[in-house]
């Protein structure tokens, strides 16, 4: 910002103020972050069990599709069409992460290949169906808006927050969180599936099915991506558009890191991040900051949460060469 002619601390302010100056605003940051929560708990997940999902991008388009599809096709009233339109959203994404769960299972494919070729199926998928079934009444680049019946927001939420985007997908969101940290330490299940992850020899010489565990840990990704596509397509969106593979997928990968693959950890994180979404803009309107600026932040923590683990390597040498230095 310095080198650009402007005031650091006036453009960080600026930033921070754009998403928590008003209620609106914060109703907006909690939008913005109720999916990457969820692909951020996605991919710390699978993180936790030792697999890397780089596909919460496609699991999230696949969930959100059929989430729009069921919202589309279906005229059902809300509480009957609000269960079923999550439900189809947490089944694609699920079975989108199903076949690299497969393939790593069955012929050790790495998963990182896996999810990201699942990703382009996912968009060229997205860009096929979306023209050909649910085409926009102007546009053929995006889907027909979903009908209030099938919307995650809600009036009483909408004017709590002075009609920001905000919607059910948080409180959803925090479900999920709660869920998935009593399952990882509270159940046998979420033992098994963190002994996979830290040794698959150990773990099925302990008589554990590591294969069916690999599976199980890749599905209840790609579901709690899924769910994030619902959030996203059905709550601060109100229809699919083709062409986009959403960043929320890979930006889950930098929740998930600074969150230091905790679930609470996600969640600090992702408001965090949707804070620094909301306010660029702000923070562009009101000075000469690029709102680039913004993402480049981002990147930054990006990279020191990432090479944190070398630091503390790089530290104990220098300490381990101190001590026998003194010997």
């Amino acid at each position: 910002m310095l080198f650009t002619g402007n005031n650091p601390i006036e453009g960080y302010l600026y930033l921070f103020r754009g998403g928590l100056m008003n209620l609106e605003r914060v109703g907006n940051t909690l939008a913005t972050a109720t999916a990457l929560i969820l692909t951020g708990l996605s991919v710390a997940f699978a993180f936790k069990t030792g697999l890397f999902n780089i596909g919460a991008s496609g699991q999230m388009l696949i969930g959100g599709l059929l989430a729009t599809a069921c919202g589309l096709t279906l005229d059902l009233p809300k509480p009957v069409l609000i269960p079923i339109v999550i439900f189809a959203g947490i089944i694609g994404g699920g079975l989108w992460a199903l076949i690299p769960g497969i393939l790593k299972a069955k012929f050790n494919v790495h998963e990182v290949v896996a999810t990201i070729m699942m990703n382009w199926i996912a968009y060229w998928t997205v860009n096929y169906s979306v023209p050909a079934f649910f085409k926009g009444q102007y546009l053929e680049t995006e889907s027909r808006n979903i009908g209030a019946n099938a919307s995650l927001r809600v009036d009483w939420l909408t004017n709590l927050f002075d009609g920001s985007y905000i919607n059910m997908g948080l409180f959803i969101a925090i479900f999920c969180i709660i869920v998935i940290s009593i399952i990882l330490n509270k159940t046998v299940l979420g033992f098994e599936l963190k002994a996979v992850g830290y040794n698959k020899d150990s773990a099925n010489y302990a008589g554990m099915n590591v294969n069916r565990n690999i599976v199980l840990s890749m599905v209840i990704a790609g579901a709690l991506a899924g769910l994030a596509g619902v959030t996203y397509y059905l709550g601060y969106s109100s229809n699919i558009q083709i062409g986009v593979l959403p960043s929320q997928g890979f930006d889950g990968i930098a929740v998930a890191l600074l969150g230091a693959n905790n679930p609470y950890g996600a969640l600090a994180t992702a408001i965090f991040f949707g804070i620094l979404h909301s306010g660029k803009g702000f923070m562009n309107a009101m000075t000469s900051i690029p709102p680039e600026i913004g993402d480049t932040i981002i990147a930054i923590i990006i990279y020191f949460a990432a090479t944190s683990m070398l630091i503390h390597m790089f530290l104990d040498k220098i300490t381990a060469f101190i001590k026998r230095g003194k010997k």
